[in-house]
């Protein structure tokens, strides 16, 4: 199972970015999915996750700005994330399942 990150990089605060993850190597529409950061200093912890029929969850801390989606047809998982805090700033991982990780991709928040 392989996953492919994009859509990192920098942005202002109360800017906006969109995470993409697509999965090859699985079956893509029987796999529960999520996004986990890690933050400078800080553990891994998980920002939301989305069951295989598109059922999503939320940590607090993004909940009212971040949505997670997926399409099934694509292989790939999104993440948009609006009204950006510096506290986002963090390697962002595409999860498959519990045990298939992407490589991270890194979005700063900063002005």
């Amino acid at each position: 199972v392989q996953l492919v990150e994009s859509g990192g990089g920098l942005v202002q605060p109360g800017g906006s970015l969109t995470l993409s993850c697509t999965v090859s190597g699985s079956t893509f529409s029987l796999i529960h999915m999520g996004w986990h950061r890690q933050a400078p200093g800080k553990e891994r912890e998980l920002v939301a996750r989305i069951t295989n029929i598109g059922v999503p969850d939320y940590a607090d801390s993004v909940k009212g700005r971040f949505t997670i989606s997926r399409d099934n047809a694509k292989n790939t998982m999104y993440l948009q994330m609006n009204d950006l805090k510096p506290d986002d700033t963090a390697v962002y991982y595409c999860v498959a399942g519990i045990s298939y990780w992407g490589q991270g991709t890194l979005v700063t928040v900063s002005s």
